[in-house]
């Protein structure tokens, strides 16, 4: 035993092995994250056990397959150019690669919609971010006022949006949404309590 544990350790301090250990890391750490993050969420908004359990393995199967999708195709692309280097658009396709397969294909189940919206969400504020930083295309004194009110107006816009579709187009709004939204809006004009 002690033989095949020090084989094990040599190999994984080798640094000739360092990228393709990763790809195990990648993967491994997908499916830590994906537990941790959607078992206590599934504990809140679930009754029974066995549907936390799936939603649980269904989002850690899924962040797993991504992170290992996603850095074997940058490990490919990099080991594919004499320069050996990764190139800035590598990530990119890597990530379309990996969502259009985890995420997009044939899955529409309401796991693989939070994570899709959820990253949407943090790509949209970080490229709104993007533009008002020091050196993008938004000048000094609006830059200042665009900062100062991006936040009030984007939740502002959200809400609006949100409040316009719940009243008019109900049924293009996601199930569980326009559960909460008819919970909190229409139920509330019913009486008795």
């Amino acid at each position: 035993m002690d033989a095949v544990k020090g084989t094990v350790n040599r190999i994984i301090l080798d640094p000739r092995y360092a990228e393709y250990l990763a790809l195990i890391k990648a993967a491994r750490n997908g499916a830590v994250y994906g537990t941790k993050v959607r078992f206590p969420h599934a504990l809140v908004f679930r009754e029974k056990l066995g549907v936390i359990f799936k939603a649980t393995r269904i989002h850690a199967r899924n962040l797993a397959t991504f992170a290992l999708i996603y850095k074997t195709a940058v490990l490919i692309m990099r080991h594919s150019r004499s320069s050996g280097k990764e190139a800035q658009y590598d990530t990119f396709l890597a990530g379309l690669l990996g969502g259009y397969y985890v995420f997009g294909r044939h899955s529409h189940s309401s796991v693989n919609q939070q994570i899709v919206i959820y990253v949407f969400a943090r790509v949209v504020l970080a490229l709104a971010k993007m533009l008002v930083q020091q050196g993008g295309p938004v000048p000094g004194q609006l830059r200042e006022k665009v900062t100062g009110n991006a936040w009030p107006v984007f939740a502002a816009l959200s809400w609006g949006a949100v409040m316009w579709l719940f009243r008019w187009h109900p049924e293009v709004i996601q199930p569980s949404l326009r559960s909460s939204m008819n919970y909190m809006f229409v139920q509330s004009t019913s009486f008795p309590i």
